[in-house]
């Protein structure tokens, strides 16, 4: 009982966390300057004063004023700027449903929604594939260097995991790009430059498909699946020694158990506990995708709009993509939440 009512007010937090993090950033989307009816009225006073060059000085600056009155209110109109501030934030939230509903201010023709849904399948492949390999590759090798702890294999495979870390992605992904893509004469040229598919003249079949998909997806993958080698295996093999270490494992071993049962059948799952916390995280990421990863493949994942839009004040399909990315993020950690009570039932929860 104490579980299910930790859950429900978990639960019940997600709604406020998730209002107050749109508010903050809706609000902020209002009054930063260089929003989108500045970019539009500085676009539309340099056309103006393109067309006007002709006419002389007088009839530019004429023009540039004309369009600084007039044209400021109806871009204020058109966008729903004229609307008080909490007027604003219900219809986008209610009425346009988080935004989703809402033109492209760069693609009028285009809801936030639309734009997003093409984007969608592309990140959860890259992000799901790298999320599994993460955790695939991570969690034994964090096993192992705890079980070999001092020893050949930890300290050669240490040096690997720093390495990683310490190499920066965007360098990473260019070195990747340089020795394997045929970029430089001389080196290998064994997978594409970028993209997501080759283009075939016929409808290939689905396993071609699938193959061409898999080809390029390999780079793009190492590099998401290095961002988080290090970390992850450090915390498994930590974690695991920490457990190892600790005054139960010794009483299984004092009672006759050996050391691989107590490690595996205690010590193991208990040290799953700091990797389960940080679950929440990855399926967060999982969606949002990686802007530098993305724009070096050019990979049209949800990274790479969330920052075209971010740079071309399309705040209409950034506050959707914020929106989306937000509720994906809270609901991981509900995950990880359910996961840390099924690895550990004797938590008691009757005081959180």
């Amino acid at each position: 009982m104490d579980r299910l009512a930790y859950l429900a007010r978990r639960l019940l937090l997600v709604i406020p966390t998730f209002i107050g993090i749109t508010i903050v950033c809706f609000t902020l989307t209002r009054f930063l300057p260089g929003g989108p009816v500045e970019m539009r009225m500085m676009r539309m006073k340099g056309m103006a004063a393109q067309g006007a060059a002709g006419e002389g000085a007088g009839a530019s600056a004429a023009g540039a004023a004309h369009i600084g009155e007039e044209y400021r209110k109806q871009l204020e109109a058109q966008f729903g700027f004229d609307k008080p501030i909490y007027r604003q934030y219900y219809d986008w939230l209610v009425v346009n449903r988080m935004g989703m509903k809402l033109p492209s201010y760069d693609y009028p023709n285009k809801t936030a929604w639309q734009l997003i849904k093409s984007r969608i399948p592309i990140s959860i492949w890259f992000g799901l594939a790298s999320f599994l390999l993460t955790y695939l590759i991570c969690i034994p090798l964090g096993i192992a260097k705890a079980l070999r702890h001092r020893q050949a294999f930890d300290a050669v495979s240490s040096f690997v995991v720093f390495v990683s870390y310490a190499i920066p992605s965007f360098a990473f992904a260019m070195m990747l790009k340089m020795f394997l893509c045929g970029t430089v004469d001389g080196l290998w040229n064994v997978f594409p430059l970028g993209g997501v598919s080759s283009d075939f003249d016929v409808d290939p079949s689905f396993w071609t498909w699938f193959a061409d998909r898999a080809w390029h997806m390999v780079l793009p993958i190492c590099c998401y699946v290095a961002g988080s080698f290090a970390m992850l295996t450090l915390l498994m093999k930590n974690s695991l020694l920490d457990q190892i270490a600790s005054d139960y494992v010794r009483t299984v071993i004092a009672k006759g158990g050996t050391r691989m049962r107590a490690i595996w059948l205690h010590a193991f799952r208990n040290a799953l506990i700091p990797v389960a916390t940080g679950l929440g995280s990855m399926i967060g990421l999982l969606f949002a995708g990686s802007i530098i990863i993305e724009t070096i493949f050019e990979i049209p994942g949800m990274g790479r709009l969330s920052w075209d839009a971010l740079i071309g004040r399309d705040y209409a399909v950034f506050l959707a993509l914020l929106a989306l990315t937000a509720s994906f993020q809270l609901v991981g950690n509900l995950i990880s939440d359910v996961l840390y009570m099924v690895i550990d039932p004797r938590i008691d929860f009757s005081k959180k």
